[in-house]
Protein backbone atom coordinates (compact mmCIF):
# COMPACT_ATOMS: atom_id res chain seq x y z
CA UNK A 1 0.00 0.00 0.00
CA UNK A 2 2.93 2.33 0.70
CA UNK A 3 4.06 1.96 -2.91
CA UNK A 4 0.71 3.26 -4.19
CA UNK A 5 -0.36 6.84 -4.68
CA UNK A 6 -2.92 8.32 -2.32
CA UNK A 7 -5.71 7.81 -4.86
CA UNK A 8 -4.64 4.24 -5.63
CA UNK A 9 -4.45 3.35 -1.92
CA UNK A 10 -7.98 4.73 -1.43
CA UNK A 11 -9.24 2.70 -4.39
CA UNK A 12 -7.75 -0.51 -2.98
CA UNK A 13 -9.01 0.26 0.52
CA UNK A 14 -12.54 0.96 -0.72
CA UNK A 15 -12.46 -2.11 -2.94
CA UNK A 16 -11.48 -4.33 0.00
CA UNK A 17 -14.18 -2.70 2.09
CA UNK A 18 -16.83 -3.63 -0.48
CA UNK A 19 -15.47 -7.08 -1.31
CA UNK A 20 -14.96 -8.26 2.28
CA UNK A 21 -18.40 -6.97 3.25
CA UNK A 22 -19.92 -8.80 0.28
CA UNK A 23 -18.05 -11.99 1.18
CA UNK A 24 -19.28 -11.85 4.78
CA UNK A 25 -22.83 -11.17 3.60
CA UNK A 26 -22.83 -14.08 1.14
CA UNK A 27 -21.61 -16.48 3.82
CA UNK A 28 -24.17 -15.29 6.34
CA UNK A 29 -26.88 -15.40 3.68
CA UNK A 30 -26.07 -19.02 2.93
CA UNK A 31 -26.10 -19.85 6.63
CA UNK A 32 -29.43 -18.05 7.13
CA UNK A 33 -31.05 -19.83 4.16
CA UNK A 34 -30.42 -23.12 5.94
CA UNK A 35 -32.10 -22.01 9.16
CA UNK A 36 -35.60 -22.87 10.28
CA UNK A 37 -38.42 -20.44 9.30
CA UNK A 38 -38.78 -18.77 12.72
CA UNK A 39 -35.10 -17.80 12.73
CA UNK A 40 -35.44 -16.37 9.22
CA UNK A 41 -38.51 -14.42 10.35
CA UNK A 42 -36.53 -12.89 13.25
CA UNK A 43 -33.85 -11.71 10.82
CA UNK A 44 -36.41 -10.37 8.34
CA UNK A 45 -38.24 -8.34 10.98
CA UNK A 46 -35.00 -7.01 12.47
CA UNK A 47 -34.18 -5.47 9.06
CA UNK A 48 -37.71 -4.17 8.51
CA UNK A 49 -37.82 -2.21 11.76
CA UNK A 50 -34.62 -0.35 10.90
CA UNK A 51 -36.74 2.20 9.02
CA UNK A 52 -38.98 3.48 11.86
CA UNK A 53 -36.08 3.52 14.31
CA UNK A 54 -33.90 5.46 11.90
CA UNK A 55 -36.74 7.94 11.48
CA UNK A 56 -37.03 8.21 15.27
CA UNK A 57 -33.28 8.77 15.64
CA UNK A 58 -33.34 11.55 13.05
CA UNK A 59 -36.34 13.33 14.58
CA UNK A 60 -35.24 13.43 18.23
CA UNK A 61 -37.03 15.15 21.09
CA UNK A 62 -37.61 18.91 21.40
CA UNK A 63 -36.23 20.43 24.62
CA UNK A 64 -37.90 23.42 26.26
CA UNK A 65 -34.83 25.48 27.20
CA UNK A 66 -36.59 27.44 29.94
CA UNK A 67 -37.84 24.25 31.59
CA UNK A 68 -34.39 22.70 31.26
CA UNK A 69 -32.78 25.69 32.97
CA UNK A 70 -35.33 25.56 35.76
CA UNK A 71 -34.65 21.85 36.32
CA UNK A 72 -30.90 22.53 36.39
CA UNK A 73 -31.19 25.30 38.95
CA UNK A 74 -33.45 23.24 41.22
CA UNK A 75 -31.12 20.25 41.09
CA UNK A 76 -28.02 22.34 41.73
CA UNK A 77 -29.67 23.98 44.74
CA UNK A 78 -30.67 20.57 46.12
CA UNK A 79 -27.16 19.22 45.50
CA UNK A 80 -25.49 22.18 47.20
CA UNK A 81 -27.80 21.98 50.24
CA UNK A 82 -27.16 18.26 50.65
CA UNK A 83 -23.43 18.70 50.12
CA UNK A 84 -23.23 21.33 52.87
CA UNK A 85 -24.94 18.97 55.31
CA UNK A 86 -22.76 16.05 54.22
CA UNK A 87 -19.52 18.04 54.59
CA UNK A 88 -20.52 19.25 58.04
CA UNK A 89 -20.89 15.62 59.13
CA UNK A 90 -17.55 14.74 57.54
CA UNK A 91 -15.73 17.61 59.29
CA UNK A 92 -17.34 17.02 62.70
CA UNK A 93 -16.97 13.22 62.67
CA UNK A 94 -13.96 12.49 60.46
CA UNK A 95 -11.98 15.71 60.71
CA UNK A 96 -12.21 17.01 57.16
CA UNK A 97 -14.30 17.29 53.97
CA UNK A 98 -14.78 14.37 51.58
CA UNK A 99 -15.32 14.48 47.82
CA UNK A 100 -18.30 12.14 47.47
CA UNK A 101 -17.66 11.87 43.73
CA UNK A 102 -14.11 10.59 44.22
CA UNK A 103 -13.88 6.78 44.41
CA UNK A 104 -10.48 7.05 46.12
CA UNK A 105 -11.76 9.33 48.89
CA UNK A 106 -14.97 7.33 49.39
CA UNK A 107 -12.94 4.10 49.68
CA UNK A 108 -10.73 5.78 52.26
CA UNK A 109 -13.81 6.91 54.18
CA UNK A 110 -15.71 3.61 54.13
CA UNK A 111 -12.99 0.98 54.12
CA UNK A 112 -10.29 2.66 56.20
CA UNK A 113 -11.87 5.20 58.52
CA UNK A 114 -15.15 3.32 59.04
CA UNK A 115 -13.50 -0.11 58.70
CA UNK A 116 -16.28 -1.65 56.59
CA UNK A 117 -15.48 -4.93 54.86
CA UNK A 118 -14.54 -3.98 51.27
CA UNK A 119 -16.76 -5.01 48.37
CA UNK A 120 -14.54 -6.23 45.53
CA UNK A 121 -14.99 -6.31 41.79
CA UNK A 122 -12.82 -7.74 39.02
CA UNK A 123 -10.98 -4.97 37.17
CA UNK A 124 -9.82 -4.87 33.54
CA UNK A 125 -6.62 -6.76 34.46
CA UNK A 126 -8.57 -9.60 36.08
CA UNK A 127 -7.80 -8.68 39.71
CA UNK A 128 -10.51 -8.30 42.37
CA UNK A 129 -10.15 -4.81 43.81
CA UNK A 130 -12.22 -2.77 46.31
CA UNK A 131 -15.00 -0.78 44.65
CA UNK A 132 -17.50 1.86 45.72
CA UNK A 133 -19.79 1.74 42.69
CA UNK A 134 -23.56 2.00 43.11
CA UNK A 135 -24.09 -1.72 43.58
CA UNK A 136 -21.36 -1.88 46.22
CA UNK A 137 -22.80 1.08 48.12
CA UNK A 138 -26.27 -0.48 48.11
CA UNK A 139 -24.78 -3.65 49.58
CA UNK A 140 -22.86 -1.70 52.25
CA UNK A 141 -26.16 -0.41 53.64
CA UNK A 142 -26.29 -3.64 55.64
CA UNK A 143 -24.08 -1.75 58.12
CA UNK A 144 -26.62 0.33 60.03
CA UNK A 145 -24.09 2.90 61.25
CA UNK A 146 -22.92 3.53 57.66
CA UNK A 147 -26.38 3.70 56.09
CA UNK A 148 -27.00 7.48 56.53
CA UNK A 149 -23.61 8.40 55.05
CA UNK A 150 -24.02 5.99 52.14
CA UNK A 151 -27.51 7.38 51.47
CA UNK A 152 -25.98 10.86 51.25
CA UNK A 153 -23.37 9.65 48.74
CA UNK A 154 -25.88 7.77 46.58
CA UNK A 155 -28.31 10.69 46.52
CA UNK A 156 -25.60 13.20 45.64
CA UNK A 157 -24.24 10.96 42.89
CA UNK A 158 -27.75 10.47 41.52
CA UNK A 159 -28.31 14.23 41.36
CA UNK A 160 -24.92 14.72 39.70
CA UNK A 161 -25.85 12.13 37.08
CA UNK A 162 -29.12 13.92 36.33
CA UNK A 163 -27.34 17.27 36.09
CA UNK A 164 -24.86 15.71 33.67
CA UNK A 165 -27.75 14.50 31.52
CA UNK A 166 -29.29 17.98 31.46
CA UNK A 167 -25.94 19.36 30.31
CA UNK A 168 -25.88 16.98 27.34
CA UNK A 169 -25.07 18.76 24.09
CA UNK A 170 -28.18 19.60 22.05
CA UNK A 171 -28.36 20.02 18.31
CA UNK A 172 -28.80 23.50 16.83
CA UNK A 173 -32.58 23.04 16.62
CA UNK A 174 -32.82 22.52 20.41
CA UNK A 175 -33.48 18.81 20.01
CA UNK A 176 -31.76 15.90 21.68
CA UNK A 177 -31.19 12.81 19.57
CA UNK A 178 -30.11 9.28 20.25
CA UNK A 179 -28.80 6.45 18.11
CA UNK A 180 -30.81 3.22 18.51
CA UNK A 181 -28.90 -0.04 18.27
CA UNK A 182 -31.16 -2.88 17.12
CA UNK A 183 -28.52 -5.50 17.87
CA UNK A 184 -27.27 -3.99 21.11
CA UNK A 185 -28.54 -6.63 23.54
CA UNK A 186 -28.69 -10.41 23.66
CA UNK A 187 -32.44 -10.30 24.35
CA UNK A 188 -33.24 -8.32 21.19
CA UNK A 189 -34.26 -5.23 23.16
CA UNK A 190 -33.02 -1.87 21.93
CA UNK A 191 -30.10 -0.01 23.38
CA UNK A 192 -29.29 3.61 22.65
CA UNK A 193 -26.37 6.03 22.91
CA UNK A 194 -25.26 9.43 21.61
CA UNK A 195 -26.31 10.29 18.09
CA UNK A 196 -24.16 9.72 15.02
CA UNK A 197 -23.29 13.43 15.07
CA UNK A 198 -21.69 13.34 18.54
CA UNK A 199 -24.60 15.01 20.35
CA UNK A 200 -27.36 13.55 22.49
CA UNK A 201 -27.21 10.48 24.69
CA UNK A 202 -29.15 7.41 25.83
CA UNK A 203 -32.82 8.44 26.01
CA UNK A 204 -34.15 5.14 27.35
CA UNK A 205 -33.18 5.83 30.95
CA UNK A 206 -34.23 9.44 31.52
CA UNK A 207 -35.06 10.30 35.14
CA UNK A 208 -38.83 10.69 35.39
CA UNK A 209 -38.45 13.83 37.52
CA UNK A 210 -37.03 15.83 34.57
CA UNK A 211 -39.00 14.41 31.65
CA UNK A 212 -41.23 17.48 31.64
CA UNK A 213 -38.50 19.41 29.78
CA UNK A 214 -39.34 17.44 26.61
CA UNK A 215 -42.24 18.94 24.67
CA UNK A 216 -44.02 18.27 21.36
CA UNK A 217 -43.62 20.37 18.24
CA UNK A 218 -46.11 23.22 17.58
CA UNK A 219 -49.63 21.93 17.01
CA UNK A 220 -48.68 18.43 18.16
CA UNK A 221 -49.75 16.36 21.16
CA UNK A 222 -47.65 13.77 22.99
CA UNK A 223 -49.02 10.25 23.43
CA UNK A 224 -47.35 7.45 25.39
CA UNK A 225 -48.49 3.84 24.99
CA UNK A 226 -47.24 1.39 27.60
CA UNK A 227 -47.50 -2.41 27.72
CA UNK A 228 -49.18 -3.20 31.05
CA UNK A 229 -47.44 -5.86 33.18
CA UNK A 230 -45.80 -7.16 30.00
CA UNK A 231 -42.95 -9.20 31.52
CA UNK A 232 -45.24 -10.85 34.08
CA UNK A 233 -47.88 -11.73 31.48
CA UNK A 234 -45.21 -13.11 29.18
CA UNK A 235 -43.95 -15.31 32.00
CA UNK A 236 -47.51 -16.61 32.31
CA UNK A 237 -47.83 -17.23 28.56
CA UNK A 238 -44.50 -19.07 28.42
CA UNK A 239 -45.54 -21.34 31.31
CA UNK A 240 -48.91 -21.98 29.64
CA UNK A 241 -47.20 -23.21 26.46
CA UNK A 242 -44.60 -25.19 28.40
CA UNK A 243 -46.99 -27.12 30.68
CA UNK A 244 -50.36 -27.13 28.87
CA UNK A 245 -49.95 -30.58 27.33
CA UNK A 246 -48.41 -32.27 30.38
CA UNK A 247 -50.25 -30.67 33.32
CA UNK A 248 -53.45 -29.28 31.80
CA UNK A 249 -54.83 -25.73 31.53
CA UNK A 250 -55.62 -25.17 35.23
CA UNK A 251 -52.06 -25.70 36.44
CA UNK A 252 -50.36 -24.28 33.33
CA UNK A 253 -52.50 -21.15 33.40
CA UNK A 254 -52.57 -20.40 37.12
CA UNK A 255 -50.13 -17.50 36.92
CA UNK A 256 -51.39 -16.14 33.58
CA UNK A 257 -54.96 -16.27 34.85
CA UNK A 258 -53.91 -14.23 37.91
CA UNK A 259 -52.24 -11.65 35.65
CA UNK A 260 -55.32 -11.30 33.46
CA UNK A 261 -57.98 -11.35 36.18
CA UNK A 262 -56.62 -8.83 38.70
CA UNK A 263 -53.87 -6.35 39.44
CA UNK A 264 -50.97 -8.75 40.01
CA UNK A 265 -48.65 -6.25 41.69
CA UNK A 266 -51.28 -5.40 44.30
CA UNK A 267 -51.81 -9.12 44.97
CA UNK A 268 -48.04 -9.55 45.34
CA UNK A 269 -47.96 -6.59 47.73
CA UNK A 270 -50.52 -8.29 49.95
CA UNK A 271 -48.41 -11.46 49.96
CA UNK A 272 -45.35 -9.50 51.11
CA UNK A 273 -47.07 -7.19 53.60
CA UNK A 274 -50.33 -8.81 54.71
CA UNK A 275 -50.36 -6.78 57.94
CA UNK A 276 -50.57 -3.32 56.38
CA UNK A 277 -53.72 -1.35 57.16
CA UNK A 278 -55.49 -2.52 54.01
CA UNK A 279 -58.86 -0.84 53.33
CA UNK A 280 -61.95 -2.97 53.75
CA UNK A 281 -62.98 -2.12 50.19
CA UNK A 282 -60.93 -4.30 47.83
CA UNK A 283 -61.27 -1.74 45.03
CA UNK A 284 -59.17 0.66 47.14
CA UNK A 285 -56.21 -1.72 47.59
CA UNK A 286 -54.28 -0.64 44.49
CA UNK A 287 -54.61 3.05 45.31
CA UNK A 288 -53.62 2.41 48.92
CA UNK A 289 -50.39 0.48 48.25
CA UNK A 290 -49.51 2.85 45.40
CA UNK A 291 -49.75 5.92 47.62
CA UNK A 292 -47.79 4.73 50.67
CA UNK A 293 -44.04 5.25 50.18
CA UNK A 294 -41.74 2.49 51.39
CA UNK A 295 -38.30 3.65 50.25
CA UNK A 296 -37.12 6.74 48.36
CA UNK A 297 -39.75 7.44 45.72
CA UNK A 298 -40.97 3.83 45.58
CA UNK A 299 -44.36 2.91 47.01
CA UNK A 300 -45.21 -0.48 48.48
CA UNK A 301 -46.69 -1.44 45.13
CA UNK A 302 -43.53 -0.44 43.24
CA UNK A 303 -41.39 -2.51 45.60
CA UNK A 304 -43.87 -5.41 45.27
CA UNK A 305 -43.49 -5.18 41.49
CA UNK A 306 -39.72 -5.57 41.90
CA UNK A 307 -40.21 -8.49 44.28
CA UNK A 308 -42.46 -10.28 41.81
CA UNK A 309 -40.12 -9.76 38.87
CA UNK A 310 -37.06 -10.61 40.94
CA UNK A 311 -38.60 -13.84 42.18
CA UNK A 312 -39.74 -14.80 38.67
CA UNK A 313 -36.18 -14.27 37.45
CA UNK A 314 -34.58 -16.49 40.08
CA UNK A 315 -33.62 -13.76 42.54
CA UNK A 316 -32.45 -14.86 45.99
CA UNK A 317 -33.69 -13.10 49.17
CA UNK A 318 -30.27 -11.54 50.04
CA UNK A 319 -29.84 -10.11 46.53
CA UNK A 320 -33.40 -8.84 46.34
CA UNK A 321 -33.11 -7.32 49.80
CA UNK A 322 -30.25 -5.13 48.58
CA UNK A 323 -32.09 -4.00 45.46
CA UNK A 324 -35.45 -3.33 47.13
CA UNK A 325 -34.23 -2.17 50.56
CA UNK A 326 -36.51 -4.78 52.13
CA UNK A 327 -35.56 -7.04 55.06
CA UNK A 328 -34.50 -10.55 54.02
CA UNK A 329 -37.08 -12.16 56.32
CA UNK A 330 -39.94 -10.34 54.59
CA UNK A 331 -38.70 -11.54 51.19
CA UNK A 332 -38.33 -15.12 52.43
CA UNK A 333 -41.90 -15.04 53.74
CA UNK A 334 -43.14 -13.49 50.52
CA UNK A 335 -41.45 -16.12 48.35
CA UNK A 336 -43.02 -18.92 50.41
CA UNK A 337 -46.46 -17.40 49.85
CA UNK A 338 -45.71 -16.70 46.19
CA UNK A 339 -44.56 -20.22 45.32
CA UNK A 340 -47.44 -21.74 47.28
CA UNK A 341 -49.87 -19.63 45.23
CA UNK A 342 -48.06 -20.32 41.92
CA UNK A 343 -46.16 -23.65 42.05
CA UNK A 344 -45.88 -23.46 38.27
CA UNK A 345 -43.16 -20.78 38.62
CA UNK A 346 -40.40 -22.88 40.26
CA UNK A 347 -41.29 -25.71 37.87
CA UNK A 348 -40.79 -23.37 34.89
CA UNK A 349 -37.48 -22.14 36.33
CA UNK A 350 -36.17 -25.68 36.76
CA UNK A 351 -37.37 -26.71 33.31
CA UNK A 352 -35.62 -23.71 31.73
CA UNK A 353 -32.37 -24.59 33.50
CA UNK A 354 -32.65 -28.16 32.23
CA UNK A 355 -33.20 -26.92 28.66
CA UNK A 356 -30.04 -24.83 28.56
CA UNK A 357 -28.03 -27.59 30.22
CA UNK A 358 -29.21 -30.12 27.64
CA UNK A 359 -29.55 -27.97 24.52
CA UNK A 360 -28.04 -24.54 25.21
CA UNK A 361 -30.81 -22.85 23.21
CA UNK A 362 -34.07 -21.03 24.08
CA UNK A 363 -36.81 -19.43 21.96
CA UNK A 364 -39.13 -16.61 22.98
CA UNK A 365 -42.86 -16.47 22.21
CA UNK A 366 -42.12 -15.10 18.72
CA UNK A 367 -39.51 -17.72 17.83
CA UNK A 368 -36.46 -15.52 18.46
CA UNK A 369 -33.56 -17.82 19.31
CA UNK A 370 -30.70 -17.32 21.72
CA UNK A 371 -27.71 -19.57 22.29
CA UNK A 372 -26.33 -19.73 25.85
CA UNK A 373 -22.58 -20.23 26.03
CA UNK A 374 -22.16 -19.91 29.80
CA UNK A 375 -21.55 -22.86 32.08
CA UNK A 376 -24.71 -24.89 32.55
CA UNK A 377 -24.24 -25.13 36.31
CA UNK A 378 -23.55 -21.42 36.81
CA UNK A 379 -26.21 -19.37 38.65
CA UNK A 380 -25.71 -16.37 36.34
CA UNK A 381 -26.37 -18.54 33.29
CA UNK A 382 -29.54 -19.79 34.99
CA UNK A 383 -30.76 -16.24 35.71
CA UNK A 384 -29.97 -15.07 32.18
CA UNK A 385 -31.85 -18.02 30.70
CA UNK A 386 -34.92 -17.57 32.91
CA UNK A 387 -35.14 -13.85 32.13
CA UNK A 388 -34.52 -14.21 28.40
CA UNK A 389 -37.85 -15.38 27.00
CA UNK A 390 -40.15 -12.97 28.91
CA UNK A 391 -37.95 -9.90 28.41
CA UNK A 392 -37.24 -10.72 24.79
CA UNK A 393 -40.95 -11.27 24.11
CA UNK A 394 -41.76 -7.85 25.62
CA UNK A 395 -39.23 -6.19 23.32
CA UNK A 396 -40.69 -8.01 20.35
CA UNK A 397 -44.24 -6.96 21.25
CA UNK A 398 -43.44 -3.26 21.50
CA UNK A 399 -41.39 -3.41 18.28
CA UNK A 400 -44.12 -5.18 16.32
CA UNK A 401 -46.78 -2.80 17.59
CA UNK A 402 -44.62 0.20 16.68
CA UNK A 403 -43.90 -1.22 13.23
CA UNK A 404 -47.61 -1.82 12.56
CA UNK A 405 -48.39 1.80 13.44
CA UNK A 406 -45.49 3.15 11.38
CA UNK A 407 -46.62 1.16 8.36
CA UNK A 408 -50.28 2.19 8.73
CA UNK A 409 -50.17 5.97 9.18
CA UNK A 410 -48.77 8.93 7.29
CA UNK A 411 -45.58 10.42 8.75
CA UNK A 412 -47.36 13.75 9.20
CA UNK A 413 -49.98 12.14 11.45
CA UNK A 414 -47.93 9.84 13.70
CA UNK A 415 -44.34 10.78 14.52
CA UNK A 416 -42.31 8.49 16.78
CA UNK A 417 -40.08 10.14 19.39
CA UNK A 418 -38.55 7.48 21.66
CA UNK A 419 -38.97 3.83 22.67
CA UNK A 420 -38.36 2.85 26.30
CA UNK A 421 -38.26 -0.97 26.33
CA UNK A 422 -41.98 -1.57 26.95
CA UNK A 423 -43.45 1.77 25.90
CA UNK A 424 -43.44 4.11 22.93
CA UNK A 425 -43.71 7.91 22.92
CA UNK A 426 -44.96 9.69 19.79
CA UNK A 427 -46.65 12.92 18.77
CA UNK A 428 -49.78 13.49 16.70
CA UNK A 429 -51.73 16.59 15.61
CA UNK A 430 -53.75 17.71 18.61
CA UNK A 431 -56.83 18.41 16.47
CA UNK A 432 -56.97 14.75 15.39
CA UNK A 433 -56.18 13.07 18.73
CA UNK A 434 -59.69 11.82 19.50
CA UNK A 435 -59.94 10.10 16.13
CA UNK A 436 -56.35 8.89 15.85
CA UNK A 437 -55.63 7.37 19.27
CA UNK A 438 -58.24 4.55 19.04
CA UNK A 439 -56.94 3.68 15.54
CA UNK A 440 -53.36 3.63 16.79
CA UNK A 441 -54.32 1.34 19.67
CA UNK A 442 -55.86 -1.12 17.24
CA UNK A 443 -52.62 -1.29 15.28
CA UNK A 444 -50.48 -1.51 18.44
CA UNK A 445 -52.29 -4.62 19.68
CA UNK A 446 -50.20 -7.75 19.03
CA UNK A 447 -52.16 -11.01 19.36
CA UNK A 448 -50.60 -14.46 19.74
CA UNK A 449 -52.30 -17.83 19.78
CA UNK A 450 -51.05 -20.05 22.60
CA UNK A 451 -51.51 -23.80 22.89
CA UNK A 452 -55.11 -24.97 23.08
CA UNK A 453 -56.19 -22.00 20.94
CA UNK A 454 -55.90 -19.48 23.79
CA UNK A 455 -55.65 -15.90 22.53
CA UNK A 456 -52.96 -13.82 24.26
CA UNK A 457 -52.28 -10.11 24.11
CA UNK A 458 -50.79 -7.45 26.40
CA UNK A 459 -53.18 -4.64 27.46
CA UNK A 460 -52.17 -1.12 26.49
CA UNK A 461 -52.15 1.88 28.80
CA UNK A 462 -52.41 5.30 27.13
CA UNK A 463 -51.37 8.67 28.51
CA UNK A 464 -51.32 11.98 26.66
CA UNK A 465 -50.28 15.58 27.26
CA UNK A 466 -47.96 18.41 26.24
CA UNK A 467 -44.75 17.18 27.85
CA UNK A 468 -43.14 13.83 28.63
CA UNK A 469 -43.46 14.18 32.40
CA UNK A 470 -46.31 12.55 34.32
CA UNK A 471 -49.41 14.41 35.45
CA UNK A 472 -50.08 13.84 39.17
CA UNK A 473 -53.78 13.51 40.01
CA UNK A 474 -53.03 14.23 43.67
CA UNK A 475 -50.92 17.29 42.84
CA UNK A 476 -52.24 18.69 39.53
CA UNK A 477 -50.34 21.98 39.84
CA UNK A 478 -46.96 20.24 39.83
CA UNK A 479 -47.01 19.44 36.09
CA UNK A 480 -50.41 20.45 34.73
CA UNK A 481 -49.52 19.69 31.11
CA UNK A 482 -47.91 16.30 31.72
CA UNK A 483 -48.99 12.90 30.42
CA UNK A 484 -52.42 12.06 31.82
CA UNK A 485 -54.44 8.86 31.46
CA UNK A 486 -56.40 9.06 28.22
CA UNK A 487 -60.16 8.76 28.67
CA UNK A 488 -61.16 9.42 25.06
CA UNK A 489 -60.99 13.20 25.29
CA UNK A 490 -58.55 15.85 26.52
CA UNK A 491 -60.30 17.96 29.15
CA UNK A 492 -57.44 20.33 29.95
CA UNK A 493 -57.05 23.68 28.23
CA UNK A 494 -54.71 23.50 25.28
CA UNK A 495 -51.59 25.66 25.84
CA UNK A 496 -51.08 28.57 23.49
CA UNK A 497 -48.15 28.01 21.12
CA UNK A 498 -47.05 31.58 21.89
CA UNK A 499 -46.42 30.77 25.56
CA UNK A 500 -43.48 28.80 26.86
CA UNK A 501 -43.79 25.72 29.06
CA UNK A 502 -42.28 27.57 32.01
CA UNK A 503 -45.36 29.83 32.08
CA UNK A 504 -47.44 26.79 33.05
CA UNK A 505 -45.19 25.48 35.84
Amino acid sequence: MKMLSANEASWVYNGLDCCVTSEVYNNLREQLDGEEPRVQETHKFAKAKLAPYMEMSLRGLHVDLAAKERALQELKKTRDDLDRKFQRIMVEVFGGPINWNSPTQVKQLLYTQMALKPVRKRNSKGFYMPTVNEEALEYLKIYIHARPIISFILTLRGIAKTISFLNTKLDTDNRIRTSFNLAGTVTGRLSSAESEFGSGTNLQNVDRSIRYIFTPDPGMYMVNIDLEQADARNVGAIMWNMFYDKHGPEFAGSYLNACESSDLHTAVCRMAWPNLQWPDDESEWKKYCSSVILYGQDSYRQIAKKLGHGTNYYGTPPTMARHTHTPVQIIKGFQRNYFNAFPVIPLWQNETISLIQDQGVLYNLFGRRRHFFGRGNDAKTHRDAIAYSPQSSTGEQIDRGLFNVWRSFDIKLVQFLVQVHDSILFQIPYAEAEELIPLILQKMQVVLELKGGRSFTIPLEVKAGWNWGDYDDDNPDKNPLGLKSWTGKEERERPSPRRRLKDYL
